[in-house]
């Protein structure tokens, strides 16, 4: 068992200050060390064009731009290498990956499984001041998002589906981030995320303040729509684009589905049985690019964030609203305890 933490950072500012912060944050570590290392064991199976890139980027995220300018200042890098990774669009794959969500009665839970290698160990409060929406949730690959809430109450999150036929367009952590910087409600996600080139096949999980929910299933051929209250990792619309194998997504949903309370369940009870590995939804399988990282949970209406890092810990809340009010978080840190020996990026 390893401890592991994460850092909890707080930013009010405009985007291009943001990144110079992220920057100097990211010269104390070993993330871009570590990176640089990943990019040579797998040589990226993807095209990198500037001028494009920049343009896509002007079209859909421009305050976003300035702040990967602002961390490229900071780290002395070529253009190629921060858009390689900052940017997150791409042209011409990911590993597989779980993850599963639960949308409650004006809350969502999530578990994040993924390789812990990829992880940034940063949980960001931030509030621009030169446009798009103060958002709280943990770092995604610097720039991205793997889910979060912003100023207006509207909660993400994404869940993997398959990596075949990938198609030029932004992967999944920046389109969360896109989400939660330029929409304030369901509706706006699903435009937007109509509007969006897409890399891969996500289903993207949004909720907001009103309490309205659904389940996006996008691929970079089209998209659909559902309003279940559960999502792992297999489409229910989109059949023809699952992948070949989807037995263990379809059987963690069904223990996602029996270990859910009836009548009105408590959301902290269904945060300990994601987070708790007895109830057999938290997963251990690290080395398979699928082991739960965080529990995270939302509060669209009352701005409420809560997190936790590893297995069976209490979740450390976020007062999003007081924050945005001026007053400070609570934490430096988070801690947690992980059943592996892969480190963190910033490691």
């Amino acid at each position: 068992m390893q401890n592991v933490k994460s850092d909890i950072l707080t930013f009010r500012g405009s985007h291009y200050d943001y990144g110079v912060a992220v920057g100097k944050w990211m010269q104390q570590n070993e993330m871009l060390k570590n990176r640089e290392k990943e990019w040579r064991k797998r040589v990226p199976r993807f095209d990198i064009d500037i001028k494009e890139t920049q343009a896509i980027f002007q079209q859909f995220a421009p305050q976003i731009w300035e702040e990967i300018r602002g961390i490229q200042d900071v780290l002395n890098i070529p253009t190629r290498q921060a858009i390689l990774n900052f940017a997150h669009y791409r042209f011409t794959t990911l590993p597989d990956s779980g993850c599963s969500v639960y949308v409650g009665d004006h809350y969502l839970v999530r578990n994040y499984d993924y390789h812990p290698a990829t992880y940034d160990g940063r949980y960001q409060l931030f509030q621009p001041t030169d446009g798009g929406y103060a958002q709280i949730g943990p770092m995604s690959r610097t720039t991205g998002r793997m889910d979060g809430m912003n100023e207006h109450g509207l909660v993400m999150a994404y869940n993997f589906m398959h990596r075949k036929k990938p198609a030029n367009g932004f992967v999944c952590y920046m389109v969360g981030r896109l989400i939660l910087e330029y929409c304030r409600n369901v509706e706006e996600a699903i435009s937007l995320l109509k509007r969006l080139p897409h890399r891969s096949s996500f289903s993207y999980i949004v909720m907001d303040a009103s309490g309205a929910h659904a389940i996006v299933e996008v691929t970079p051929r089209g998209i659909d729509v559902r309003y279940d209250q559960t999502c792992t990792n297999h489409f229910k619309l989109l059949t023809h684009e699952n992948r070949n194998y989807t037995k263990e997504s379809i059987d963690r949903l069904a223990r996602l589905e029996a270990q859910i309370p009836t009548n009105a369940p408590d959301k902290f009870e269904v945060f300990q049985r994601f987070n708790d590995p007895n109830y057999e939804i938290y997963s251990k399988l690290f080395k398979s690019w699928s082991g739960t990282i965080h529990t995270s949970m939302y509060d669209p209406t009352t701005l409420t964030a809560w997190i936790s890092l590893g297995e069976s810990q209490t979740p450390v809340a976020f007062n999003f609203d007081a924050w945005l009010k001026g007053q400070p978080v609570e934490h430096a840190t988070l801690h947690g305890q992980l059943d592996t020996d892969i480190h963190f990026a910033t490691e």
